[in-house]
């Protein structure tokens, strides 16, 4: 996990990126040879650069780079799947060609004879891509966010297609429940930039803008606890790796912890004005939605009327934030991998000293009424995630093969018989039969009692 990280300085939480399936070399030539020799007639020695071609763009693809070009290169190889698909596989006539990957998290090796086991094995690594390069983006800065952003909505699409569109994958990583799981992460890593494009945005300290901070967080800490259960369900539960898992948790404990701590802040930190912005009606009634269950009678102004109050409604939101912050440290420690990354750990620790900090400075001797929790902060986002379909047609692709002739005409689908040769000879009224088209020529019709029609009934 930590191979794909960003370069960057700066200290963010790290994301959960994918490793590509691997695969055998496939070596095409004397499979696609035969099928050209037996199925189109012709010799096929005169197609040996286009399976040279066909081999090479297999072995680029193998290893492609983590950008922009990798994915394009992944894309042309795909696409290029739909040619060979209509040339050489035939519902009655398998070409004998045996497509080997490894499951992308246990690399467990698997091996079918179906070219959609190619194609869904590509697509998987198009989305595995698209989450390394959304991971390793300087989410400093909005713009690098923002291509974060984009990357891990188009890698939610392509799972989300994969799985929408083949079925009975024999590797794990390509079952349903699995593609399910990391659709829901990658929604929920955009969930998470999201949060972090509008803490750097959002300058000010009023009191409505803290109050959609601890929402923000609030929804991220829902939607990675969402992930974590889908991870810890039967089937997944001993595939999905450990650091994932706990990860997750981590998270879903840490966001859990700003919500309540920017709640604390809210409350704390805005400045009381009577007949200012603060109590407004509008902050009234964001108030009011802030919570899941709020008890009935409080209102924005009674409380921000109330420096006591305030004061103790912001010390339960700090409590509960410190636990969250202690329990995600907790998590964080009983993985191996976890403790590797510096960055994570300097994040947990920040985040829980200024929380721990803040509480202190609220804390005063004679309070003895601690016994006050926290109400649940209502989860709300300002963007929800979008799951980006791929677009195929991004890349233009040529038939390898179109040398063949139109895909129309010459198919594996299409039923030949041996060529021929028919010797006619011409008459006052010419051959007889009528022609259309061009590379190749078709015979659009027999005329009566011609050349052709005699030269048909007497064989």
């Amino acid at each position: 996990m930590e191979v794909y990280q960003t370069d960057s300085d700066a200290i963010s939480v790290p994301m959960i990126p994918l490793g590509l399936k691997e695969t055998k070399e496939v070596d095409f030539t004397v499979p696609i040879q035969d099928f050209i020799c037996e199925h189109y007639g012709e010799d096929s020695s005169l197609y040996d650069n286009e399976i040279k071609e066909l081999i090479e763009l297999r072995q680029a693809m193998r290893t492609p780079s983590r950008s922009q070009a990798g994915l394009e290169l992944l894309m042309e190889y795909y696409n290029q799947l739909y040619y060979l698909d209509q040339r050489f596989f035939s519902s009655h006539r398998n070409l004998g060609v045996h497509f080997h990957w490894y499951d992308s998290l246990t690399g467990v090796p698997s091996s079918q004879r179906a070219l959609a086991f190619e194609k869904g094995s590509v697509l998987f690594n198009i989305a595995a891509l698209h989450t390394q390069i959304g991971a390793r983006q300087d989410r400093a800065a909005t713009s690098g966010i923002d291509k974060a952003v984009d990357a891990f909505q188009r890698a939610a699409g392509a799972f989300n297609y994969l799985k929408e569109n083949f079925s009975n994958a024999p590797s794990l990583d390509m079952s349903a429940l699995s593609l399910s799981m990391l659709v829901r992460l990658m929604v929920a890593q955009v969930q998470e930039c999201v949060f972090e494009r509008i803490t750097i945005t959002t300058r000010d300290t009023k009191f409505t803008s803290q109050l959609q901070l601890a929402q923000e967080a609030a929804q991220v800490s829902d939607v990675y606890s969402l992930v974590h259960q889908t991870m810890t369900q039967p089937l997944m539960k001993d595939y999905v790796p450990f650091s994932w898992a706990s990860m997750v948790q981590v998270k879903s404990e840490h966001f859990r912890a700003l919500s309540h701590y920017y709640a604390a802040a809210a409350l704390c930190d805005h400045t009381v004005s009577f007949d200012g912005e603060e109590c407004d009606n509008e902050s009234d009634k964001a108030f009011l939605k802030f919570y899941v269950n709020i008890a009935s009678g409080q209102t924005l102004s009674q409380i921000l009327q109330d420096p006591e109050k305030r004061r103790k409604l912001g010390k339960a939101h700090l409590r509960r934030a410190v636990m969250r912050h202690e329990e995600a440290m907790r998590v964080h420690s009983l993985c191996k991998i976890l403790r590797k990354m510096d960055i994570l750990q300097d994040v947990l620790c920040q985040t829980h000293k200024r929380s721990l900090e803040k509480y202190l400075e609220l804390d005063r001797e004679d309070d003895f009424d601690e016994t006050a929790e926290a109400p649940e902060i209502q989860a709300h986002t300002q963007q929800k995630p979008d799951i980006t379909p791929p677009s195929f047609t991004t890349v233009q692709v040529s038939d390898i093969f179109q040398r063949l002739g139109p895909l129309s005409v010459f198919c594996a689908r299409a039923r030949w018989g041996p060529p021929r040769v028919i010797c006619l000879q011409k008459r006052d009224g010419g051959m007889g039969l009528t022609l259309r088209g061009d590379s190749p020529v078709l015979v659009a019709g027999v005329v009566p009692g011609g050349c052709a029609e005699n030269f048909a009934h007497a064989i």
